[in-house]
């Protein structure tokens, strides 16, 4: 297959586009590069536009005829999107609109759809199934919450057939170390162990150690992001055999603590991780962690790289070589 693969020069998107090349497709990526990478983009051309301009989309479906279409262009950082609300809304659903346009016209090739457990919020109860009511509490969760409301509208109506994929936290790198995590600023929270860690970033931020959880910090479900690839193949099989529009959770199914997290940096790197105990952040879950049955029936999704220590080795690797450090 063809893949126009939007956002393809990204964290996620370019591990996508790996995995579709291994098996023989042909990954085009479609991004303006604003916050990907020219150097993540080795698996097939590069189109260079921009998600809110119609145009850009245009000429690159003309161009290539893609018989499939993945969607991971959007800003995702919480802090920008609630400083720029207007921005995140334009780039996420306006962008979003502009595809979805362009795609009815190619006649709707099935689409994977970038989502996000944001949608759902504070939960009332876990693990979080994709039934449970969605409230999200910032900027970047409603605008995915509003892209996938504007798919089922369109589903309903006919013509499109769509997975919204609602990842939870994904971490690690390749295994083979030839891309990985390279967000610039950085937020997420193993790369920003590591970088303490290797004294080539400041020192943690460890928000809230008073919560109602085992060592009072934080839990989280982490997917490496190379099983997030292979869901995503599977997720693009299933829609390519006439299957109907699904959403599904993926995640690694189980949480880890932020302590859990810096102590088993300690273990990988032989390094402390230097930290700072600072409040709690605003609107921060003590728990949030998938029920991926759904994922695992509709998908034959087996997570396989997602422990802890298995996602920090292979992101220490990607790391390390960025960084210049020595091998242990």
């Amino acid at each position: 297959m063809k893949v126009l693969v939007v956002g393809g020069a990204g964290y996620i998107g370019a591990h996508i586009c790996k995995a579709l090349a291994a098996r023989g497709d042909t990954p085009v990526v479609f991004d303006n590069l604003s916050r990907g990478h020219t150097h993540a983009v080795r698996w097939g051309p590069l189109e260079q536009g921009d998600i809110r301009q119609e145009i850009d989309l245009r000429r690159a479906f003309e161009a290539h005829q893609p018989d499939a279409v993945m969607h991971f262009a959007a800003f995702a950082e919480v802090a920008e999107g609630e400083a720029d609300p207007l921005g995140f809304w334009d780039n996420n659903v306006a962008g979003s609109l502009n595809l979805l346009r362009v795609m009815a016209d190619a006649g709707w090739p099935p689409l994977v759809f970038s989502s996000t457990c944001a949608v759902y919020g504070v939960p009332e109860r876990l693990p979080l199934t994709e039934d449970t009511l969605q409230r999200p509490i910032n900027v970047y969760g409603r605008t995915k919450q509003a892209v996938e409301r504007a798919l089922a509208d369109q589903a309903g109506a006919g013509g499109l057939r769509y997975a919204a994929l609602r990842y939870f936290n994904a971490a690690g790198a390749s295994p083979d170390g030839e891309i990985g995590e390279e967000h610039e600023p950085e937020t997420h929270l193993i790369p920003n162990a590591l970088k303490a860690a290797a004294g080539v970033g400041p020192a943690m931020k460890l928000f809230g150690t008073d919560y109602d959880t085992p060592d009072g910090t934080c839990i989280r479900d982490f997917i490496h992001v190379a099983d997030l690839a292979q869901a995503h193949l599977a997720a693009l099989d299933r829609l390519q055999a006439g299957a109907p529009s699904f959403t599904c959770n993926l995640g690694s199914g189980q949480g880890y603590s932020v302590r859990e997290v810096l102590d088993a940096v300690e273990r990988v790197t032989g390094r402390a991780v230097p930290f700072s105990v600072e409040s709690r952040r605003p609107g921060d879950p003590a728990r949030l962690f998938a029920d991926i049955s759904r994922a695992q029936q509709l998908l034959g999704f087996a997570p396989e790289r997602s422990g802890l220590e298995t996602m920090i080795a292979d992101a220490w690797a990607f790391h390390r070589a960025r960084w210049n450090l020595p091998a242990q």
